[in-house]
């Protein structure tokens, strides 16, 4: 979906497809069909835009057969899909039973990091519409904090953009994910340890900025995308309501005014009760949780009008990956009325869907 900013500029507007299990070029080209044509269908509108997640293993296919390479932007024209940006966070094995931890690994001190974001960069610079010159590929914010800072392979990294733009023709960003407890937990930090480079930014998760609870003032921070996701919050002393979002499968650090936890089941063992809670678990944009517990989709709000002032980006994903762990029966219906949310917020924003 694509909408026209007061300013001139066309803005973005897409689902990440990484809630969908898929590994191979077969589940991916399974889930176009069986998810987001359908959820294209249900907006009834003639282009969705996917924030596409490509797993190591079919990344390395498509790099390694230009046929495959067609066929999957073929699939997408046919479908009334298009990508200009891609998840590029979770190396494999997203939607396994347990993933928590797995999902920062490779981090960026191992090879297979390098080459996986690389790949990714040539995959869509030959995904780019026709009429778009500049994609976007999000990242990990470095490591798990416990790794240290590994920044010695972004120099590569920029010279390999760099060489993907001179063969295509299409510039590519990458977009360094701040998240609690990681080496880049926020945007201060992205700031100090990024090298100031115009291929390099944030990529913007209003998830993990309210679990942190930061503030709205970036600095000159290049921010490469936007990433619309509500956190969820616990008020004082309804803590206990929490013990339903206590899951195995994905890792849900807190925080309050005093303290944090890197898990939702150590958050409950010892963070004081009497306080705000603030939990990294993925809420659907348009519907509530069950009171006392709320969501932050008043500070989403606020990100995104700080955001698109400028606009600041032009790539926006909806990432609420986490239907399949809600139980949620109708995932399709349930993206389909987060991008509908999400269209109704952008004009209220002064942007025209096109």
């Amino acid at each position: 979906m694509r909408f026209l900013h007061p300013g001139g500029s066309t803005v973005h507007l897409a689902y990440c497809t990484n809630v969908h299990p898929a590994e191979d070029l077969d589940g991916i080209h399974a889930q176009l069909q069986g998810f987001s044509a359908r959820v294209r269908s249900l907006l009834g509108v003639a282009r969705l835009g996917l924030g596409l997640w490509l797993p190591v293993g079919a990344a390395r296919a498509l790099v390694a057969d230009h046929h495959e390479l067609v066929r999957l932007r073929a699939a997408l024209d046919s479908h009334g899909l298009e990508v200009v940006t891609l998840n590029g966070f979770p190396y494999q094995g997203f939607q396994q039973e347990v993933v928590k931890h797995r999902v920062y690994v490779p981090d960026w001190s191992a090879p297979e990091r390098l080459r996986h974001t690389l790949d990714l960069a040539a995959i869509l610079a030959f995904l780019l519409p026709d009429d778009v010159t500049e994609g976007s590929i999000s990242t990990l914010p470095l490591a798990w904090r416990t790794a240290g800072a590994p920044t010695g392979q972004l120099g590569r990294l920029v010279r390999g953009l760099r060489e993907v733009a001179e063969r295509t023709g299409k510039t590519i960003r990458i977009a360094f994910e701040p998240e609690p407890g990681c080496v880049i937990e926020n945007t201060a930090q992205a700031a100090a340890l990024l090298p100031r480079d115009d291929l390099l930014g944030v990529c913007l998760d209003a998830c993990h900025l309210a679990v942190g609870f930061e503030g709205l003032d970036f600095g000159d921070l290049p921010i490469v995308k936007l990433q619309a996701s509500c956190a969820l919050e616990t008020p004082p002393g309804a803590q206990g309501a929490l013990a339903a979002y206590d899951e195995a499968r994905f890792l849900h650090q807190t925080r309050c005014d005093s303290g944090y936890a890197d898990d939702l089941d150590e958050a409950l063992a010892r963070l004081p009760y009497g306080e705000r809670w603030r939990t990294h678990f993925h809420m659907p944009l348009h519907a509530a949780p069950p009171p006392p517990l709320t969501t932050t989709a008043g500070y989403l709000r606020e990100l995104m009008a700080a955001v698109l002032a400028a606009p600041s980006t032009r790539h926006v994903e909806v990432e609420t990956y986490t239907w399949t762990v809600l139980d949620e029966p109708d995932v399709i219906g349930g993206i389909a009325a987060e991008l509908d949310w999400m269209r109704h917020e952008l004009a209220a924003l002064g942007l025209k869907e096109l």
